[in-house]
């Protein structure tokens, strides 16, 4: 799945765990409600610090938004594939942010 992709599914998920409606993400990241929802329809994408101010609601590291659900967990890799897993994402955020602002 793209990565974009995953992003939208897991924020959906983990907005559902926690119990909370768009609305109440929304205030609890300091934006709008319809942005939230064009975040979840993949019409917009958020930046660096708004990926970190959802997680913080979602009470999830910000890694998790960008997971594919699977028997690999970070917490069990290697430290050198770790390190590659965070260089690849970072840049795959790079990547999603730089094609939203064109």
């Amino acid at each position: 799945m793209e990565l974009r992709a995953v992003f939208i599914e897991n924020v959906k998920k983990y907005r559902r765990i926690n119990k909370l409606s768009q609305m109440a993400l929304a205030e609890k990241c300091g934006t709008s409600t319809s942005y939230i929802g064009e975040i979840e329809i993949g019409k917009k994408f958020p930046s660096v610090e708004m990926i970190q101010k959802i997680a913080t609601a979602l009470e999830i590291p910000p890694y998790k938004l960008f997971m594919e659900e699977s028997d690999v967990y970070v917490a069990n890799l290697p430290p050198q594939a770790k390190q590659e897993l965070v260089s690849k994402l970072q840049k795959s955020i790079a990547d999603i942010i730089y094609e939203c602002v064109e």
